[in-house]
Parts: C-alpha cells; sequence; structure tokens
C-alpha cells in the first residue's frame, strides 16, 4: 500500500477545543447573557429614577421662580399705594388689589410708630385676626418694619400660626413697606401672607396629579401643604431655598411615583442578549474552525509586522537576558552608538559603548538590576553613552521587564531615546528665559523710575540744606560770636545720615538688577523679604498702601535662586498696589506673608515654604483668570504681559507652584511655594531617588 505518509494528529488536536474547553466556553457565555440581563433590569430602572429626579428639581426650581416672581410683583403693586392721596381712594385700590391676589389676607397702613391707622381684609375668607387681634405678632411686624427701614425695601417677618374660629387655624407671614416722602418716613404698608394661599395661587396651577409642594423651615418642620395625597410606593423630593429679607423658607416638593414597568424593557434587553449571545456563539465556532489553517500564516505575518516596525524606529531598541548579555538590537540603536549588531549581540560587561571613566558605576548598576532589587522607573532615567568614534551623547532609557508565555521573566528589554537635540534646545530656552527675565527686572526699574528720583531728591535736598547751613555757620563776621562745634558737628551728623540712606536706595535697585548667580542657595525667608521691601516701599509711599510683613522667626532657609525669587515677590506686590490703585481702594493694604506647608514631619515628606501677596483690590474676573499666567496677555495699557509668566516659570523651576485665589471679602491673593532646607544639625529628610536604570 503506496501513498502519502499519514498527517500527525496531534497539531489538529491541539488546535481544536477540548470538551472541559466547550463546557467552559458555553458556560462563560450563560453567564455574560445572565449578567447583562440583570445588568440591564438595574440601569433601566436607575435611568428612570434620574429621570424622574431631574424633572422634580426643574418643576421645584420653575416653582420658586414663579414665587419669587409674584411676590416682586406684589410689593410693586403695594409701593403704587403710596401715590393713593385720600383713604377711600386708598381703600378701594387695596380691594382691588385684595381681589387679585388671593394670597394676601390683610393690608393695613399704619403710622410711623406703627400705629394702625386703616386696612382691607380679603373677600374670599372672614377677617383672620377678629377672634385673636395682632397683639402676638407685634413684635415680629416690628422687627420686619426696622430692617424695611434701614434697608429701605421690602422686610419680612418670620411666619406664625394664627387660630381660626372654625377650630382650624393657618400659618401667615407678613410683608412691611416702609412709605417716604421726599426722604421723611411717612408709614408702613404691612400686607399679611397666607403661605397655604401662596402655594395653592403660585405653584398650584402648575403642579401635576402626583406632586406635592410645601414650605417648612430649616429643620423639616411642615410649615404649609397643597397637593394631592400620596400615589406611588416611591418618593422623589426637590427644596429650593426662598431667602427673603427678614425670613428664610424652604420650598419642597415631593413627587409621587409606581413601581417601574419593566416588563417591556427586561423583554427587549432578553431579545438583544440572545441575539448578541447567538451571533457570539456562531464567531467563536467559526473562529476555532479557521484557526488552525490561519495559526502559521499570522505567525509569519507578526513576524514581518515585527521586524518591519523595528527596523522603522528611530528609537533605538535593546534586550537582555538575566546574564546582562545582549540578545537583541535593532538598527536604530546600532546607529546610534555606531556598532553593527554582530559586535554587540552576546556581549556582557562592560559594554563597548559604556565610556571608561563610567565602567565602574555601570556595572554596579548593573548588578543592582540583575539582583532584582529595584524596579525601573516608568519615566526613565538618563545616561551617557560613547559612540564608536569616541564621542559622549547623553540617553533616556526605558526599561521593562521581559516575560515569556509562562509568566516567567527571562530579561530585560530597554528603548533608548538621544536627547542629545533636546539638551541643547533646553540649553538655548534657559539662555533666552535668563535674558527675558534679566530684561524684566531692568523694565521694572524702569517703571520705577520716578519712584527713585522721588526718593533720591529727598536726602539731596536735605543734605543741600544742612551743607549750605554749615557753610552760613562757618562765614560769621569778626563781630559775632564764634560758631558752636555741637551745631556744626550735628549739622554734618545729618549730612551723614541722608547720605546714608540715599545709599541704600541705590544699593536696593543695585542688588535687585545685578548678575545673578545661577547656584541655588539656601536663603532665610526673612531676607528674600527684607530684599525687596526698600523697591516696594518706594512706590507703596507714593501710592498710599500699607505694607504688613508676616515671617515667623523659625522658618527655616529656603533652597532658591534668590535674585529670582525676589524679582517674583516683587512683581507680585507691585501689580497688588497698582490694581488697587486703579480701583481707588479708600484704605489699601497689602500683606506679604510666609508660612510653612506640606508633611515634612514625616519620614520621606518633602517641607516646603508658602509665600503669599494679599491684597484688598477688585479682584480677578473670571475670564482674565483663565489667561492671566499666558504670555503677552495683559490688561494694562502699557504692559507687556510678561511679568506672571515669568513668575510662573521661575517657580516652577524651583519645583513649586503659583496660583491665586480670592480674598475674602475682598481682593486677591498669589501663592507660591519653594522647597525648604533640611534643619542644619539634624538627619535629613530621606529624598526619593528613582531606581537606577542600566546603561
Amino acid at each position: 500500500m503506496s501513498g502519502a505518509p499519514p498527517r500527525d494528529p496531534e497539531p489538529l488536536r491541539a488546535a481544536r477545543p477540548s470538551a472541559m474547553q466547550r463546557w467552559l466556553l458555553w458556560g462563560s457565555l450563560s453567564a455574560i447573557v445572565a449578567s447583562l440581563l440583570v445588568t440591564l433590569i438595574w440601569l433601566a430602572g436607575r435611568y428612570e429614577a434620574s429621570q424622574v429626579q431631574s424633572k422634580l428639581e426643574r418643576d421645584a426650581a420653575e416653582a420658586m421662580s414663579d414665587i419669587r416672581a409674584a411676590l416682586t410683583r406684589n410689593v410693586q403693586s403695594l409701593q403704587a399705594l403710596q401715590a393713593t392721596p385720600t383713604r377711600a381712594a386708598w381703600t378701594q385700590e387695596a380691594q382691588l388689589l385684595l381681589h387679585d391676589r388671593r394670597e394676601i389676607l390683610r393690608i393695613e397702613w399704619r403710622d410711623a410708630q406703627l400705629g394702625t391707622r386703616f386696612g382691607v381684609d380679603t373677600p374670599y375668607r372672614p377677617p383672620v385676626f377678629e377672634r385673636f387681634g395682632r397683639a402676638t405678632a407685634q413684635p415680629e411686624v416690628a422687627l420686619a418694619c426696622a430692617n424695611a427701614r434701614r434697608s429701605s425695601a421690602a422686610g419680612y417677618a418670620s411666619s406664625y400660626f394664627v387660630p381660626q374660629t372654625d377650630g382650624l387655624g393657618m400659618e401667615v407671614m407678613d410683608l412691611c413697606l416702609p412709605q417716604m416722602n421726599g426722604g421723611q418716613l411717612k408709614g408702613y404698608v404691612i400686607a399679611t401672607y397666607a403661605l397655604g394661599e401662596m402655594l395653592s395661587n403660585m405653584v398650584g396651577p402648575q403642579l401635576t396629579r402626583s406632586q406635592e409642594v410645601s414650605f417648612t423651615e430649616a429643620d423639616g418642620t411642615r410649615l404649609a401643604l397643597y397637593g394631592n395625597t400620596r400615589r406611588g410606593s416611591r418618593v422623589f423630593t426637590a427644596q429650593q431655598l426662598l431667602d427673603l429679607p427678614g425670613n428664610t423658607l424652604v420650598l419642597r416638593m415631593d413627587s409621587w411615583r409606581g413601581a417601574p414597568e419593566l416588563f417591556p424593557n427586561v423583554l427587549t434587553a432578553l431579545v438583544t442578549a440572545m441575539s448578541i449571545a447567538l451571533l457570539a456563539v456562531l464567531f467563536l465556532l467559526g473562529k476555532d474552525t479557521r484557526r488552525r489553517l490561519e495559526v502559521e500564516r499570522d505567525l509569519a505575518d507578526a513576524l514581518a509586522f515585527r521586524k518591519a516596525m523595528e527596523d522603522s524606529l528611530v528609537t533605538g531598541l535593546r534586550a537582555r537576558d538575566l546574564r546582562g548579555r545582549t540578545t537583541y538590537v535593532n538598527p536604530a540603536f546600532c546607529a546610534m552608538v555606531g556598532f553593527s549588531a554582530e559586535e554587540l549581540l552576546g556581549q556582557g560587561s562592560p559594554q563597548p559603548y559604556w565610556p571608561p571613566e563610567m565602567v565602574g558605576t555601570y556595572q554596579k548598576r548593573q548588578e543592582i538590576r540583575l539582583a532584582g532589587r529595584h524596579v525601573p522607573p516608568r519615566e526613565g532615567t538618563e545616561s551617557v553613552f560613547m559612540r564608536k568614534d569616541g564621542s559622549r551623547f547623553p540617553v533616556l532609557i526605558i526599561e521593562a521587564p521581559l516575560i515569556n508565555a509562562h509568566g516567567v521573566q527571562t530579561g530585560w528589554m530597554s528603548a533608548f531615546l538621544d536627547i542629545s537635540e533636546q539638551r541643547r534646545i533646553e540649553e538655548l530656552s534657559r539662555a533666552s528665559q535668563e535674558r527675558l527675565q534679566a530684561t524684566a527686572r531692568l523694565a521694572t526699574v524702569g517703571e520705577m523710575a520716578s519712584l527713585l528720583s522721588h526718593e533720591l531728591n529727598q536726602p539731596l535736598a536735605a543734605i543741600s540744606s544742612y551743607a549750605t547751613g554749615s557753610l552760613n555757620m562757618l562765614e560769621v563776621p569778626p563781630t559775632r560770636a564764634p560758631v558752636d562745634p555741637a551745631d556744626l558737628q550735628l549739622a554734618l551728623r545729618r549730612i551723614a545720615e541722608q547720605a546714608e540712606r540715599a545709599g541704600r536706595v541705590i544699593k536696593s535697585v543695585h542688588d535687585f538688577v545685578r548678575r545673578r548667580d545661577k547656584d541655588r542657595e539656601p536663603t532665610l525667608p526673612k531676607d528674600l523679604i527684607e530684599a525687596v521691601m526698600p523697591l516696594v516701599g518706594l512706590q507703596a509711599r507714593k501710592l498710599g498702601v500699607q505694607v504688613e510683613t508676616r515671617v515667623p522667626e523659625a522658618l527655616p532657609p529656603v533652597l532658591c535662586d534668590r535674585t529670582m525669587v525676589e524679582q517674583v515677590l516683587l512683581n507680585l506686590a507691585r501689580n497688588a498696589m497698582q490694581a488697587m490703585d486703579q480701583a481707588r481702594v479708600a484704605r489699601p493694604s497689602l500683606v506679604i506673608q510666609v508660612r510653612r506647608v506640606g508633611s515634612g514631619d514625616r519620614e520621606g515628606a518633602k517641607s516646603w515654604l508658602e509665600f503669599s501677596v494679599a491684597d484688598q483690590g477688585p479682584g480677578i474676573p473670571p475670564e482674565v483668570g483663565e489667561q492671566l499666567f499666558t504670555p503677552f496677555f495683559t490688561t494694562k495699557a502699557e504692559g507687556m504681559g510678561l511679568g506672571l509668566s515669568l513668575c510662573r516659570t521661575v517657580v516652577e523651576q524651583h519645583g513649586g507652584f503659583l496660583a491665586f485665589e480670592p480674598n475674602r471679602p475682598q481682593g486677591t491673593i498669589f501663592r507660591f511655594t519653594l522647597p525648604a532646607q533640611a534643619p542644619t544639625g539634624s538627619v535629613p529628610l530621606p529624598v526619593p531617588q528613582p531606581a537606577a536604570t542600566l546603561p
């Protein structure tokens, strides 16, 4: 018997799912379908409940708007009664108003001492105060009228309960409206509202059959109620605050709903889920029958795709085994270091692209990594490599463990980025930033030239005056008594004091515009504040601003570029004083404060100092605040729009943040943070260092 040799059935069995796998597949599919049904039912109920609650919230807001509008119309109508010339005409107008506004029970005209002159009751019910009078409510009315008199506007009294002759009662609220004539108080118009009628007439026409509305106090005590009886098994509630001058009420709206009708939703969900399940089964069966034929083709395509992708990358890739030997490099890595793949594969320590002076350091890093004692940081680590021609270049290394199909680590995969061009651009940007900051400092001094001339003019004028007086004392005629040396000494001492004062002003300007040191140094917060106070004081004296500094003595020094931080403080202080001057604040004040923030007490935590500059200006509108730190954005007619942008750059270069917030009740507070140095003589707080990445 001849023919082709039989095919080995083992690969086919491996590709075909077993009985256990098929049972697991069907069990998983059934669980997915059941979970889908439960989820759809739950989501349908939640969606219906959310829709009901949202509609109720909108209805409550609309009801509150209707109440406010109705109360405003009533106040306007009551104010119109002031123009009525006679009592009869006033009474007639009040009766017409009561006829149109059923929520008002009574309108009274009272004199300036709250004595009742005359009043009109609603035509829709017996007089509410006929049985017990208004004596019990007199304190609330007096308080409401006093508030209304002070504010020259309508005032509301607290609500109170009025018993009626039928054994029931109602909750009422008084409105007091002062009547003025030529600035003199003529009297008051008192209008009494029935809270229940307010709900019935102002809100009732808009209520649905399943809604109920009520007025309650802050603690939930119900004062008045309007609506149908409860129906349904679920209740939804929405509340709105009615804040009136002198009284505050809570408008509560309830809605009762029956259990959601879920049968149509369940039926639809069931059909949809079964359809999806059927399609999924057919898809899985078709995929399973094609898997054996597609495995080899997919594997070849995947290998070709991976090779094409790796060859097209500009990022260098390198793989190493657990003994540190190179097992894979891509063309980009070979082009980066100048070595061919044959020269690199199989190489261990030291690698040919390690600089000779860094071999020892890189060898220790590799030992730590291969021992598994550190996990490489996701953001990567910078190192220096050497090309085949001997030139050095910086690289950013990002590493991840190589895991095989069984979940076992077999080595490390590394990605390399040549950051030489990035470093060059950063250096150019840093130089440009320094020149821009120096220009900004000089521009600041130029803007303060008039203040400096004014500040120097006073000591120079004093020096001239004392010098002239001294010359006059020395040029005495022989007939007069000789010059007293004490007077001459006093004049010379005053000249020296004024010269020292002028020197301090000039020194403060010189220190501000001096060429800054690029190194950061520990600096006490008090020294930073004192360094800018002479320049801040110049503008403060001119604009009449009271400056206050709050710097505790026990604060640690900050590690910073002193000149740049002084520029940030000066810019923020000048902006604050200019804002108060433009807004013409009556009593402008500026508070410069330093305090300790952060979690420096915990081991390993970083300690920070927060600097704040608070003013009493007009504040910053939201539309301006969104662009406040954008370069070249300014609200000043002659501003460059670089001050706050440079301030944020300086603070962020120190690792801190710069932000602003409203200063209650008026003004703005700018805050920025700087890292504090560990106290001398104590164990420094450990700063978490990123794990070393193997070069």
